[in-house]
């Protein structure tokens, strides 16, 4: 068996993501709220002015796993800070090292970028990801509350007078 191989994703690999997109959102019980296709990822992630990143974990010539992410900012650093969007690997390729190989790339990225933190979200059920973060000496925030608008709530808000 080949090593797990690390590379930062392609146009051609929309498709892929999406599909893990998808996984990923049955796994958190939310996959009617995936609304991205394969057109919209290769605009939102690939285009010339895009701030979105993505890498891919292969194993074997076969694609594992996935990580999306972009930068982000503390005015208390005054630095950037890197935040992952979405982790994943497929559920028979889980254990090999694929997720804390692709979080290891991340945080040496941050570092190459000067970022001062290396930031994510987790579902507060998701305990198996959650003790394989803190594992890794990963530190939750559990004193902040995120908020979200999102549809037509936020169309509804910037819009009024």
């Amino acid at each position: 068996m080949e090593p797990l191989f690390i590379r930062k994703a392609e146009t051609s690999d929309a498709a892929l993501i999406l599909h893990f997109v998808r996984e990923l959102a049955i796994y958190e019980k939310a996959e009617h709220e995936v609304l991205a296709t394969e057109e919209t990822l290769k605009k939102s992630m690939f285009s010339s002015n895009s701030h979105v990143n993505a890498l891919i974990c292969e194993q074997d010539g076969q694609v594992i796993g996935m990580a999306i992410y972009f930068y982000n900012y503390s005015t208390w650093l005054a630095k950037p800070g890197l935040y992952l969007e979405d982790l994943y690997v497929s559920p028979e390729h889980r254990g090999k090292g694929a997720g804390k190989l692709l979080l290891k790339k991340m945080a040496q990225i941050a570092l190459q970028n000067n970022c001062g933190r290396f930031e994510w979200s987790c579902l507060d059920w998701n305990t198996p990801s959650r003790d394989f973060y803190h594992s890794i000496g990963a530190k939750s925030q559990d004193e902040w509350v995120g908020y979200r608008m999102s549809g037509q709530t936020l169309i509804d808000f910037a819009e009024k007078d």
